[in-house]
């Protein structure tokens, strides 16, 4: 068997948790993923939900399993010399299902193959295998220097950098500072975030609170009742202690909405490596652009007069890679209406505009 080489790197990615229109909680996922020629592999799967067994929340001693499984310095967990690629971001088990495929090594190189979607001990490669993926060829430099640097002597490599670019996509700070007027609110979203694996807190400001604490937030989310003297001083705060993070207005009081929005700013991977990099909501409609193909969801919110939340799924189909308009129902959007867009890796949030 031959293959062409291909390069092979690493950067962090994000499942976004969330709470869905029926009820439902998502879980937030961290993980590494893989960057094959440039782009993530995951993205070749078109409507995959999955993770990385890189992610930021197993055990540090598993994690380094993990890597150096993949470095084929540990037994496979899989018959026939198979691995783990892509899992379940829920529950981790095969049952579920998982991407799988055969590493081994040649010469000096490493080699994936035979990749497929695997739900029991054993693959069946005519079934369930992606015949439109691989056989990939790395150099062993780069693919042993690029695995190792996630091990830096306490098992977790990668997962508590900032600096580097992994953190923040890998569980860096995966915390978000809530300030506004509306406790009720903020006590509900705050036990939203904390359901799909966000840390939350509430205050009133970020004033007197030590520089080591603020360098646990990721984000900051202000209500609308928050005025700008206050803002400014939180933003003083963080700039004193040399502290960057995500700012986010919220939009409404809808948790769900907020949800998201959250989720969004605490996406730190760069644009060229997300699926979904633009919604516009307008006149009726909704225009998305994806970078690959892959399942879109869009989701209408809105309050009535009674500050009651409506949501409605207004979409959920495969898209194209590129750019599309969806017409929304009408009924769906009236008034005053915010769409969150979702894939299996990003979110985005827009109000409806007139």
């Amino acid at each position: 068997m031959s293959a062409e080489y291909a390069t092979f790197g690493l950067a962090p990615a994000m499942r976004p948790g969330g709470v869905l229109a029926n009820g439902d909680y998502q879980v937030h996922r961290d993980f590494v993923d893989f960057i094959v020629d440039g782009r993530p592999l995951l993205f070749q799967l078109s409507d995959l939900d999955a993770v990385s067994p890189l992610a930021s929340d197993v055990p540090p001693a598993i994690f380094a399993e993990q890597v150096r499984g993949l470095l084929l310095e540990a037994e496979a967990p899989l018959a026939d010399r198979r691995y783990v690629i892509y899992g379940c971001p829920e529950c981790q088990s095969i049952e579920c299902g998982a991407v799988t495929a055969v590493i081994e090594r040649t010469d000096d190189d490493y080699v994936w193959r035979d990749f497929a979607w695997q739900t029991d001990a054993r693959a069946d490669l005519e079934l369930n295998g992606y015949h439109g993926i691989g056989p990939f060829r790395f150099a062993g430099a780069e693919y042993r220097g690029a695995l190792r640097s996630l091990l830096d002597g306490d098992g977790h490599g990668c997962r508590d950098r900032d600096s580097d670019g992994y953190g923040a996509g890998s569980g860096g700070r995966r915390r978000v500072l809530l300030i506004g007027a509306r406790v009720a609110v903020l006590a509900r979203l705050a036990a939203a975030l904390r359901t799909i694996g966000i840390g939350a807190d509430i205050t009133h400001d970020a004033a007197g609170v030590p520089a080591d604490e603020l360098r646990q937030y990721g984000a900051v989310a202000f209500g609308r009742a928050v005025g700008e003297p206050e803002r400014a001083a939180v933003r003083e705060s963080f700039e004193r202690a040399g502290v960057e993070v995500a700012y986010v207005d919220g939009l409404a009081p809808i948790v769900p909405l907020l949800v998201a929005q959250i989720e969004h700013a605490l996406d730190r991977s760069p644009l060229e490596r997300r699926r979904l990099t633009r919604l516009v909501a307008a006149d009726g409609e909704a225009g998305v652009e994806v970078t690959s193909t892959c399942r879109v969801q869009l989701t209408a919110y809105r309050l009535d007069r009674l500050y009651r939340t409506h949501a409605h799924e207004v979409f959920d189909g495969i898209l194209e890679a590129g750019r599309h308009r969806v017409a929304l129902d009408a009924k769906a959007v009236k008034g005053h209406s915010f769409i969150v867009a979702r894939t299996s890796g990003s979110v985005l949030v827009e109000a409806m505009a007139r």
